[in-house]
């Protein structure tokens, strides 16, 4: 049996040379669990969340652990089951707009196209009209809204109403996730669902598709 804690840790201590080395390790063991070493690896992010808000961390610190998990992610997306090439369809994604967190939405991104999502991903700080062109010039009708910003979630509630005022409300399922999203708030914004984790966005999104 594998045990990931190591992997968790380095992460956690951003230390990039013992990340690789886990992923190395783990990677060659015929008995990997590639969500396993993911949930390990969102287990030290939040390692890194609390070491920033303690002060032990700064903001370089937090970029850093964006690009250390896009890079340990790239290394087991091939590892990882279900379908590949977009064959679930198109899916856009986004930070919305006043919000420039991205690491929680890289880590959406990754899994959803792991699981077999074409995703364009808009970036962080993206407005309602750009979100709306987005959707229409590409055909997707799934849209994934992140923040992390309490004021995020009127950005949500804005885009949502960017939709209705567009006309193509009733064929885009909504999910928004980030740490200030609730089932309150996802009522609020008239989000069709909500999530704090990626495991779940992609469930989620994945439910859609086949219904789609």
């Amino acid at each position: 049996m594998i045990h990931y804690e190591n992997l968790k840790l380095a992460l956690g201590d951003l230390d990039e040379e013992a990340v690789m080395a886990e992923l190395d390790r783990i990677t060659a063991d015929p008995e990997l669990d590639a969500q396993a070493a993911v949930a390990a690896c969102q287990e030290g992010l939040a390692i890194v969340g609390e070491r920033f808000e303690s002060g032990e961390y700064f903001v370089g610190d937090l970029i850093f652990s964006g690009d250390l998990m896009s890079d340990a992610f790239a290394k087991l997306k091939p590892f990882m089951s279900g379908d590949v090439g977009g064959q679930l369809g198109k899916l856009v994604l986004c930070t919305v707009k006043d919000d420039l967190h991205d690491i929680g939405k890289n880590i959406v991104r990754c899994m959803l196209e792991a699981a077999g999502f074409e995703v364009l991903d808009l970036g962080i700080d993206v407005a309602p009209e750009t979100i709306v062109d987005a959707l229409k010039e590409s055909g997707a009708k799934i849209l994934g809204l992140s923040g992390v910003l309490t004021l995020a979630i009127e950005s949500m509630r804005k885009t949502v109403e960017a939709l209705k005022a567009a006309g193509i409300r009733d064929e885009i399922k909504v999910i928004i996730g980030g740490a200030p999203v609730t089932a309150e708030y996802c009522a609020l914004v008239g989000a069709d669902a909500w999530s704090v984790n990626a495991a779940e966005t992609v469930s989620v999104c994945r439910g859609w598709a086949e219904q789609l």
